[in-house]
């Protein structure tokens, strides 16, 4: 039975009669009292029964107008909900972001949010761009907003690149491999053959977040295929420390810089040329095909924003 079955089963039964259901209807009658035998037929049984005062309903017409209304009814809730969806009176987002991400993106992209969509339900997911990624293929996230992967060759994800950041080697000041770096006028580190940390201990971020895939490749494409590790942390700013103190060496993100500053001594940092594919990508990331709400498209927009304002 369809939405327009429904109305003219319910219209004539309010209005007792043919005629009147079609003038309210905009239907001819005849083509009215057509619809409904053909109603009456699907069904196998008659709705209606003709009586002095006009048609009325039998136990089966009963049961379809009462069975009618309910689901007009939520005919008409759905469509109400989408259309203040579609106005941003109310919805919901589920978001991914990365911890880091999170952690100076969400206060400034969520404060305008919801002074724009004050009724929207947003869930936020923070995690690894791996485990991200993950949930937005298996349709636990709408949106999130990471560092794309080098390869981006899953069908499934379209990733919006946003900002292009590189690496830079990060290691103790007085580390006699630095001397080695070349001074170029004009740039504000100097630039180091990463092939020369071969017999370098490297402090590594987690195989499942993005700063260590990249430093991976780093290494790989300076053919330092076994390198030494000392040990593994999960925040960039941890490995920071202990690379300005000697521990190892470790690779972040140019932009990262700004946003941790050591505070007892500082390390000293250095470009590489850009054959070892020392980058990252900041993306939003959303399946492909899928349908994007006003709302979502909103968020997006915002997140852009804050995103090349540069604050991360």
């Amino acid at each position: 039975m369809t939405q327009k079955e429904l109305i003219i089963i319910k219209t004539v039964a309010e209005e007792k009669s043919i005629s009147g259901a079609a003038k309210k209807l905009y239907i001819a009658q005849p083509s009215l009292s057509q619809s409904v035998k053909k109603i009456e037929d699907s069904l196998g049984t008659p709705l209606f029964t003709r009586t002095p005062s006009g048609l009325s309903l039998t136990y089966a017409g009963e049961c379809y107008y009462k069975t009618a209304n309910q689901i007009l009814k939520l005919y008409n809730d759905l469509e109400t909900e989408v259309s203040d969806i579609n106005n941003l009176k109310t919805g919901r987002i589920r978001l991914g972001i990365t911890n880091h991400l999170g952690t100076v993106l969400l206060p400034p992209v969520l404060s305008t949010l919801f002074d724009i969509a004050p009724g929207l339900e947003l869930e936020v997911a923070e995690d690894s761009s791996t485990v991200l990624e993950k949930k937005l293929l298996d349709g636990m996230l709408d949106i999130i907003v990471n560092h794309a992967p080098k390869y981006r060759d899953n069908p499934c994800i379209n990733y919006n690149l946003i900002t292009h950041d590189p690496f830079v080697v990060v290691m103790s000041k007085d580390h006699p491999i630095g001397k080695k770096a070349e001074l170029i006028e004009g740039c504000r580190f100097p630039i180091l053959d990463v092939s020369l940390l071969k017999d370098e201990s490297f402090i590594f971020l987690q195989k499942d977040q993005r700063i260590r895939q990249v430093s991976d490749t780093i290494l790989e494409n300076a053919g330092i295929c076994q390198p030494k590790i000392r040990l593994q942390v999960r925040s960039f700013g941890t490995a920071q420390l202990l690379a300005a103190q000697g521990v190892g060496v470790t690779f972040i993100p140019k932009q990262y810089i700004s946003i941790f500053h050591v505070m007892d001594e500082e390390p000293a940092y250095y470009f590489m040329d850009e054959k070892y594919g020392g980058y990252w990508d900041t993306s939003i990331a959303t399946l492909k095909n899928s349908f994007q709400s006003k709302a979502e498209k909103l968020l997006i927009k915002i997140v852009k924003e804050e995103i090349t304002k540069g604050y991360y």
